[in-house]
């Protein structure tokens, strides 16, 4: 164990990792020391494919020295000032116009700016709890979130999120949440039904959820368009147009979770632009910078920042903001990281290179006897193993059969990730070529040879 490892191990308080495992070095160390690319480099001096982008958000890939340089120039000139009581700056103030009028959906009006995916939805759930509020319906307050959902991991949001991990000895989830299922068509519709009738399944037990807990004391709903860490599951047929014609009808607030989605992605500008979905609120963070800043953005629309803006008027200042809200340096890594996507037609490449990869990842694997279905669109794609994909028969959850396809990728130079018990998913930055495509499906077969082939 090098010096820097054992360093790691005593100070350094991870996320999502085992801390016994950690601490005692069962858990393999790994230690990241360079990127260019779609190429990662340990402090080994290893190389690796990144095939999942970070954590979905490195769209532009590592080591543009563009977005570097802008960031410098702008730490010399402002590195900070808040923006409570009317403050700004010029880079947030160019962010929020190009982000309403190129990248948001129709009828977005303000963006509201935190450091994080989680930090922006719980902003979300604080402003429409201030919304019903204003209008005076006070039991207007639940949230409907989907089963295998991810929307963060704060106290409200680590609630929304539908991953049993999240609520576990954390005193979750939240009372103001109800849970509706995951439109997953492969893993929950009946054998032998078109996805359309599983769309009006899905649509059936929305309505039932809010009949029974009452539309009058639901608030909101909050979706991924596509869903991500729970299983990577695009929508089935119809299914976005019926939600939204539910929820208009009932009165609740569609927010659009763009965390993952969102800048490319699923081969859009948007989920939204990509499935046709017309939000109230929009959350965006990951790609919005490529993660070369920590930055999330609140999109509102304009009926609703109506209600904010006459609402002020009788209640004034709204109590809510981050120190760092619109902080410039994440503004201008952000608009650097648009004129990169803009000049180089990334939304483009990933709709190509998504549904290349898609297709070879089909024609490698799609006969495999542990391999169920190979689902994606865009530049996000999952393969769902099964003990026996005739029957649709999941592996145990503790097999953890994902895990060591995962680890063998890792031996093989590339690094994807494993989604609950059976799932791995792949999310390449959006600058990945089709050659490079190719070499990332090899990689996935040397794994599977060596990880399923007993």
């Amino acid at each position: 164990m090098t010096l820097l490892e054992q360093l790691d191990r005593q100070h350094f308080f991870h996320p999502g990792t085992h801390a016994y495992d950690h601490a005692t070095g069962t858990l393999p160390g790994f230690i990241i020391g360079e990127g260019r690319g779609i190429h990662l480099t340990d402090v080994a001096g290893r190389e690796y494919i990144d095939g999942f982008s970070g954590l979905y958000c490195v769209n532009v890939g590592y080591g543009r020295d563009e977005i570097a340089e802008r960031m410098a120039a702008q730490c010399k000139r402002l590195s900070y000032y808040h923006t409570y009581v009317g403050s700004a700056n010029e880079p947030v103030i160019e962010l929020s116009r190009r982000l309403i009028e190129d990248w948001a959906p129709p009828g977005m009006v303000k963006v509201f700016y935190g450091m994080s995916g989680s930090d922006a939805n719980e902003t979300q759930i604080k402003l429409v709890w201030y919304y019903n509020n204003i209008l005076g319906r006070k039991n207007k307050k639940k949230i409907i979130a989907r089963d295998r959902a991810y929307h963060g991991s704060g106290i409200v949001t680590g609630a929304l999120t539908g991953l049993p991990a999240y609520h576990a000895n954390f005193d979750s989830p939240f009372d103001r949440v109800v849970r509706a299922m995951c439109p997953d068509y492969y893993r929950n519709a009946v054998p032998g039904s078109s996805e359309a009738d599983f769309t009006a399944h899905c649509v059936a037990e929305l309505e039932s959820l809010i009949e029974r807990e009452g539309a009058d004391t639901i608030a909101a709903f909050i979706a991924e368009p596509m869903n991500g860490t729970g299983g990577i599951v695009p929508p089935p047929e119809g299914y976005w147009p019926a939600v939204q014609a539910l929820l208009r009808r009932h009165d609740i607030l569609l927010i659009a979770d763009e965390v993952v989605c969102g800048f490319g992605r699923l081969g859009a500008r948007t989920g939204c632009e990509r499935f046709g979905i017309a939000p109230d609120l929009l959350t965006f963070a990951k790609g919005l910078t490529s993660a070369y800043a920590p930055l999330s953005a609140v999109v509102v629309g304009e009926a609703f920042w109506d209600v904010l803006m006459s609402g002020s008027r009788e209640h004034g200042v709204m109590g809510h903001g981050w120190t760092y809200s619109g902080h410039p340096l994440g503004a201008i890594a952000g608009l650097a990281n648009l004129d990169i996507m803009e000049r180089e037609r990334l939304v483009d490449n990933a709709d190509d290179v998504g549904g290349y990869l898609l297709e070879r990842l089909r024609a490698a694997f799609g006969a495999h006897r542990l391999v169920g279905d190979i689902r994606g669109v865009g530049m996000l794609m999952a393969i769902q193993l099964m003990q026996d994909p005739a029957t649709r028969t999941p592996f145990p959850p503790e097999r953890r059969i994902n895990a060591g396809v995962v680890a063998a990728a890792r031996e093989h130079g590339l690094l994807i990730r494993a989604l609950g018990a059976d799932i791995v998913g792949f999310a390449p930055p959006l600058i990945t070529t089709r050659e490079q495509a190719d070499d990332i499906v090899a990689r996935v077969q040397a794994a599977f040879d060596d990880a399923l082939s007993g």
